[in-house]
């Protein structure tokens, strides 16, 4: 087990940011931390890297608990946070030989090096860190984190502010990482989600909501989207005894809705019989893992 958090509670004053939240990340996994604004995400990570401590419950990395061994565990996480702590009067090359020997590593220039090529900054090494862009930095940062060749990586919002080539590329570096290191990521981008994850912890104010796989995390919906159109115009009427919500008619013979029930299909083909029409075309498919989230995450769950 990479990660273990177990009864993790975080109280500032009279604000209860995490309410005894309990979680596992396994080797090798890739974890999307999902929540909104101030759902607690940060503070999390934040206990995870022993940068503040919990105000009850047990974090361990790698078997260790973070504060009984939280020298050890700092060799063996690498941090980008959301506000990207950088020397911005350092050149970048210089800013990494800094970094590399503050870890002890032995062959600084050699690993610079790698870090450079890996993350993309070979035209960049050369500047101060305030000339780059956004973009730019947050290759910078996650160069740094990733400098001492830790086994987890905790990644907050680490591909705020890149451009989509810049993006794809940072989702393809995490993809890679992912093979033989623990990735957290916090992010927004549910695509970003889809794309490199391979489970889902969805926190909300404070408390876990949800943890397991994408796939799983989807069928926590019975609901379907479906998509159906007839050869003749029909009316709402046509539907109304059906266990269907939220119908929308997109032309005169297109009608789109959800449903939850097993035997919608062919219910819709006895509206056709009985109309002595046919169905053109029928469409189905599940709740985006988006729709999943803003339903989780405003207390309504779909169904």
């Amino acid at each position: 087990m990479s990660i273990l958090a177990k009864n993790v509670t975080k109280i500032y004053g009279k604000q209860k940011a995490l309410d005894n939240v309990s979680f596992e990340i396994k080797k090798s996994e890739i974890v999307g931390f999902l929540g909104p604004n101030g759902a607690g995400k940060s503070t999390m990570m934040k206990i995870i890297t022993g940068y503040i401590p919990p105000t009850s419950g047990i974090v361990e990395v790698n078997g260790l608990n973070i504060f009984e061994h939280s020298l050890e565990i700092k060799r063996q996480i690498g941090y980008l946070p959301e506000q990207n702590p950088l020397y911005y009067e350092m050149y970048v090359k210089e800013f990494l030989e800094f970094i590399a020997k503050l870890y002890g590593i032995k062959n600084v220039h050699q690993r610079v090096k790698e870090m450079i090529d890996i993350c993309g900054l070979e035209i960049e090494q050369h500047k101060k860190i305030k000339a780059l862009s956004k973009g730019y930095k947050q290759r910078v940062g996650l160069a740094q984190a990733l400098i001492h060749n830790p086994s987890v990586l905790i990644l907050d919002e680490p591909t705020s502010g890149l451009d989509p080539n810049q993006l794809e590329e940072i989702r393809q570096l995490i993809k890679h990482l992912g093979k033989d290191k623990t990735v957290m990521l916090s992010t927004h981008i549910m695509q970003e989600v889809e794309a490199v994850c391979n489970k889902v912890i969805i926190i909300h104010r404070g408390k876990i909501v949800a943890s397991d796989s994408i796939q799983n995390i989807k069928q926590i919906s019975s609901s379907t989207k479906i998509i159906i159109e007839f050869s003749i115009a029909l009316s709402e009427k046509h539907f109304s005894h059906l266990p269907i919500k939220n119908l929308e008619q997109l032309s005169p013979s297109r009608w789109k809705m959800e449903s939850d029930h097993p035997d919608i299909s062919k219910e819709l083909m006895q509206i056709a019989l009985k109309n002595n029409c046919t169905i053109l075309n029928l469409s189905k498919e599940e709740l985006k893992l988006e729709e999943i989230f803003k339903a989780l995450t405003q207390s309504q769950i779909p169904n």
